[in-house]
């Protein structure tokens, strides 16, 4: 895969977590906040269309979420 579509991926991987849990980018900004993370609504819109975010970001959105496990297809997609 090249980097565009490893980035696609990631991006969303992220995104279909977010949907999953009926998690938007303000609820998701918010519940950041309450774990000391500091992103607001722009930034993550930011970090998620261009699919350029670290993998501590995604970690952390994941743990804001409630996500204990997930199913992550790293192969070709």
């Amino acid at each position: 895969m090249t980097e565009n579509e490893w980035t696609e991926h990631a991006k969303n991987l992220l995104k279909a977590e977010l949907k999953l849990r009926g998690v938007d980018y303000k609820s998701l900004a918010d519940r950041l906040k309450a774990n000391g993370i500091n992103e607001t609504y722009h930034s993550i819109n930011n970090k998620m269309n261009r699919g350029t975010f670290s993998f501590v970001f995604a970690l952390q959105c994941l743990n804001a979420i409630g996500a204990e496990e997930i199913r992550l297809p790293v192969g070709k997609v």
